[in-house]
């Protein structure tokens, strides 16, 4: 018995290890762009009409608040302005500004294997925010976030396999000028990764200041435009219906400084956007393509992402709820009406209302991403980390949240279905003299890392195991991966002294040595 026992043990221990070992690229289960695209909450014969209810918005509502350089430019492709002053966009606009719009972009990593191919049906998961409260799960305790944590969100996410994707999560509640608030954004956000980063700015010459840092980091000017590694989100409507002035401005920096745009609209359903979900999903598709023809009046192709965004209320209350069975089927719509238009991108899921990462938070997120995942939308934004309806983020949710993504990106990858993986040969070896069991054979050894993803910190042990171990549940051990990685995590993505010259001309207000590896037992 002790010797069967051995090499059972024995066994285990080298499946195991085996699982444990790097994968080569081609052989891991899951990988960022999967095809996605089979759950349609629209008919395809309803995407027509709502083109037809966008175009007509478009043509004779038109968008109100436009500045003068927006007028300017849009007047110039045969935009015109009514007697109202808003800014009308006539089909036949809208459809030369679509035909010039860039496709197939790329958004670039720091480093090359982070680059997210955005076209089709490609499904990447990344994260988002502006969140203003920390939550530590363990006390239950919320507090105003800072520059400094989020550096630590960058670096935990920049671990975590399944987030593709890095944009800030939170707002640095410690720097009250605004100017140092868009820079220590930035500068924080692209220390802490070498995947792509999102960030925002509130002012066109906090875009330029990025910019210069940003060039220096590049090594030239030349250099980020050939690869821009950042990317603007940019909500340049006020719904309904409007431009916001600054965010326009800063939409006309980042298009010429070579960022691509995440034109992003954000209307309220039942407040600043419509309460019926296809009248709501009509004005935010309306409010995108004003974005998109915009973009390509300042600069034909410049690359810009398809951001839809209409957000839930809670109609009895009017507060937000992210995590809504209405709020995951709206931003699948929107990423459906995208793929009508062939145009990149991306959408919002995992916004749950739930305070902890408890159960509401888990279906919660679980049925979000899913659909958002499955819709074929190429950007799953706010996918990780977020909690309290957007006001809160967690460290530990990011390390559970990143199980969560791996395991529904393996259902959007789906089952392959070919000579190989349907050949009855492996039936035939075990059932026609084999053991009568499939534990040992080749295919099952082979397609154990291949076709099977196991999580980082999800529960799969027996009972007796898992008392053995202490009894944890997953928040206790995403704490400790999560001190694991902040402790021993440190990319570094420029030179000390390229970050010497950053310090010297720009407002950099996390401390250097908060940057470097230090005890945090």
């Amino acid at each position: 018995m002790a010797t069967n026992s051995g090499h059972r043990m024995g066994g285990r221990n080298a499946r195991k290890a085996k699982r444990a070992a790097a994968l080569p690229e081609n052989m891991k289960p899951v990988r960022p762009g999967q095809e996605g695209g089979l759950f349609k909450p629209l008919k395809e014969e309803d995407l027509p009409k709502i083109n037809e209810a966008v175009l007509e918005v478009l043509e004779t509502i038109g968008m109100d608040k436009a500045i003068p350089t927006c007028i300017e430019a849009c007047t110039a492709i045969g935009c015109t302005v009514s007697a109202e002053g808003r800014l009308l966009f006539p089909r036949s606009v809208i459809k030369e500004s679509l035909a010039k719009a860039g496709r197939n972009i790329t958004l670039y990593g720091a480093s090359p294997e982070h680059d997210l191919q955005l076209s089709g049906k490609r499904v990447h998961f990344g994260t988002a925010g502006a969140a203003v409260h920390m939550l530590d799960p363990i006390s239950r305790k919320y507090r105003e976030s800072t520059s400094a944590d989020l550096f630590d969100i960058a670096r935990v996410c920049d671990s975590l396999e399944h987030i593709h994707f890095f944009q800030r999560s939170i707002v640095c509640r410690d720097l009250e000028d605004v100017r140092e608030m868009d820079f220590n954004t930035c500068y924080a956000s692209i220390s802490g990764t070498k995947k792509h980063v999102g960030t925002s700015f509130s002012f066109p010459e906090n875009v330029d200041e990025a910019l210069q840092m940003l060039h220096l980091i590049a090594g030239s000017e030349k250099a980020w435009r050939e690869r821009p590694f950042v990317s603007m989100s940019v909500c340049h409507v006020v719904p309904p219906l409007k431009f916001a002035e600054d965010a326009s401005a800063c939409l006309e920096a980042g298009v010429r400084g070579g960022m691509p745009i995440l034109l992003l609209s954000a209307g309220q359903a039942g407040a600043t956007s419509p309460a019926t979900l296809a009248r709501c999903v009509v004005q935010a598709v309306a409010e995108v393509l004003a974005g998109f023809v915009y973009v390509n009046a300042i600069k034909e192709g410049a690359p810009a992402i398809f951001g839809a965004w209409p957000f839930v209320s809670d109609l009895r209350t009017g507060a937000m709820s992210g995590g809504s069975g209405e709020q995951a089927v709206l931003m699948a719509a929107c990423g459906q009406m995208a793929q009508f238009y062939d145009l990149p991108s991306g959408i919002a899921a995992g916004m749950t209302d739930s305070k902890i990462p408890d159960a509401q938070s888990g279906y919660e997120k679980g049925y979000t991403v899913s659909l958002a995942g499955h819709s074929g939308a190429n950007l799953v934004y706010e996918s990780a980390g977020m909690h309290a309806s957007l006001l809160g983020c967690c460290l530990e949710s990011y390390v559970i949240d990143n199980d969560m993504l791996g395991a529904i990106n393996r259902t959007v990858r789906g089952i392959e279905v070919n000579a190989e993986t349907l050949g009855l040969g492996p039936i035939r070896d075990v059932c026609l003299g084999g053991p009568g069991h499939y534990l040992g054979h080749e295919q099952t050894l082979s397609r154990m890392q291949s076709d099977y993803l196991y999580p980082l910190v999800g529960d799969r042990e027996n009972i007796n195991n898992w008392i053995e171990q202490g009894s944890t549940d997953v928040i206790q051990r995403a704490h400790i991966k999560v001190k694991e990685i902040l402790k021993n995590h440190f990319p570094k993505n420029w030179s000390e002294e390229t970050d010497q010259k950053i310090r010297e001309q720009f407002p950099v207000r996390i401390p250097r040595n908060r940057m470097q590896a230090r005890d945090i037992s």
